[in-house]
């Protein structure tokens, strides 16, 4: 039977349980300077959960969020303090998950879900802050949230010769999730099909899904997989879906707090995992609204003993 490798789940919710506000613009960074207790709290509660992987809370460590004089200023500082916390949290829970790795995030540097504004310049100046201040923490980089091949490719250059291993999650196209007909996109329009060739191109060691309805992950998988038996290349596939409702091509996302589906509670959560799961993904959790009772739930589904038997 296929393992199925954990990751964690939407940081920003969890950190609510711990006592962070969550404020925009700044949203998650805030915890980073106000709270940073409770990010370190919200990665061990992944972790104890099942969680293998824990992703650093850097993701609004960009001026599009605390703005360009306070990203000067404190850019690296807080990229770095998000990269250690997210490492005594994997040390703190090595009893009960052993092995535990850190992800350092590579988020839009210039706004996530809008690809018409990406500034290829400007980003790789960004990425270059947050590469610095994360490099000492970090065992892998997973650029998230990609919504477009520009992107992507910018967002990896900024990593090439690191020496560690890159992971490309792609944002999904999901104003209209039940048009099964459409065949999967990003949020730029442009095909997975050509986002999975950019990224085998790129040398990606996992490719994902994140940030967009479940409805429109499986269809992604299934056109992943097939891409790579194109390309004879075998790449691990992961989703992390949102519970957020459809967003259009209209507005960034974490300009407003975003409505959460009352249909995905984590009971119901595997229902769509197990689809993608049966696609082909082997690396699943959630992204935004999904919590660490979510991840628990699918410790339960794909790594209990009588699973595992």
């Amino acid at each position: 039977m296929t393992r199925i490798t954990l990751l964690d789940g939407g940081l920003s919710r969890e950190l609510l349980r711990f006592g962070a506000q969550l404020r925009q613009p700044e949203w998650s960074a805030g915890a980073l300077m106000d709270t940073p207790n409770a990010v370190r709290q919200a990665h061990e509660a992944f972790f104890r959960a099942g969680a293998e992987i824990a992703t650093t809370d850097n993701y609004a460590v960009v001026p599009f969020h605390i703005g360009e004089e306070r990203f000067a200023a404190r850019g690296k500082e807080l990229a770095a303090l998000a990269g250690r916390l997210a490492r005594e949290a994997a040390d703190a829970t090595a009893d009960v998950r052993p092995g535990g790795r850190v992800a350092g995030c590579l988020p839009p540097a210039c706004g996530s879900y809008i690809p018409d504004q990406f500034d290829p310049e400007r980003a790789a100046k960004i990425l270059a802050v947050l590469v610095e201040g994360l490099d000492p923490y970090v065992d892998f980089w997973l650029a998230e949230t990609m919504s477009s091949l520009q992107e992507a490719r910018v967002t990896a250059n900024a990593v090439a010769g690191s020496g560690k291993p890159l992971w490309i999650s792609y944002s999904l196209r999901d104003d209209d999730p039940e048009d099964t007909g459409r065949p999967p996109m990003l949020r730029s329009h442009e095909p997975v099909r050509d986002a999975v060739k950019l990224a085998v191109e790129l040398g990606a060691e996992a490719i994902l899904f994140n940030c967009s309805m479940p409805e429109v992950m499986e269809a992604a998988v299934i056109e992943t997989r097939e891409t790579l038996a194109e390309l004879g290349r075998d790449l691990p596939i992961g989703v992390y879906a949102n519970a957020f409702t459809a967003r259009g091509d209209d507005g960034a996302a974490n300009e407003v707090l975003a409505a959460v589906r009352d249909d995905l509670s984590p009971d119901r959560y595997p229902d769509w995992t197990d689809r993608w799961v049966r696609a082909g993904a082997t690396l699943i959790g959630g992204c935004c609204g999904i919590g660490s009772d979510h991840i628990a739930a699918l410790r339960d589904r794909y790594q209990s003993p009588q699973r595992s038997a």
